[in-house]
């Protein structure tokens, strides 16, 4: 069986409207996730979350987003995991979406909060109840010397909260991204793509586009 050349392979985009990234680029965002849904994207609310520690060492993984309003971006995580102790350390983060359905990707940066308790809260309830026993079971990040360990874990909060409401662990939570650039990348023929920046300065949206 013939290897896949990684090398050859690539796609032509003919994507012939130019964007109009005028108003606010969290509606623009949500706008952009909704055509990927409507095309088929598996998880089109994926997001591949880029964070430092105070090491400047890089660590990168894809988390769901959660919600989107006016503040910013919200996804939620274990506070414990390497992710949180680096947001923990250095709050600024960059994320990116990409969705080769609709041959579109946005990448945002800005500063990550905690979210209050009550909005953690609100949205740990709405989890399905396997996934609130997962996150008493599971101390992300941390090692493990076997699968049979965490499955037991899972067991023993089962049996804990058997009858009962499974509430939010304190070491798990929400986080809100504040964003204060965005850019949104289209692809073009030719690799002639539209990129515009949307940057906050002084409390408005400064728009570029750059070069591909």
């Amino acid at each position: 069986m013939s290897r896949w050349d990684i090398s050859t392979t690539r796609h032509t985009y003919d994507e012939p409207a130019e964007m109009d990234m005028r108003g606010e680029p969290i509606e623009h965002l949500r706008t952009w996730i909704d055509a990927a849904h409507a095309a088929g994207s598996h998880e089109a609310n994926a997001m591949c979350l880029c964070t430092a520690g105070e090491d400047c060492r890089p660590s990168a993984r894809m988390v769901l987003l959660r919600g989107l309003d006016d503040r910013g971006l919200i996804f939620f995580t274990s506070y414990f995991s390497r992710k949180g102790q680096e947001l923990a350390r250095n709050p600024r983060v960059a994320a990116i979406f990409f969705w080769p359905e609709i041959h579109r990707q946005v990448s945002v940066e800005g500063a990550v909060e905690q979210l209050p308790e009550n909005e953690s809260d609100a949205y740990f309830a709405s989890r399905p109840r396997g996934h609130q026993l997962g996150a008493w079971a599971s101390e992300q990040s941390e090692e493990v010397e076997s699968r049979h360990i965490l499955e037991q874990r899972l067991e023993d909060f089962t049996r804990r909260f058997e009858g009962s409401a499974v509430p939010r662990p304190h070491s798990w939570g929400g986080y809100l991204l504040r964003a204060d650039r965005f850019e949104f990348w289209q692809g073009r023929s030719d690799r002639m793509h539209d990129r515009i920046e949307l940057r906050r300065f002084e409390g408005a949206w400064m728009q570029k586009r750059l070069q591909p």
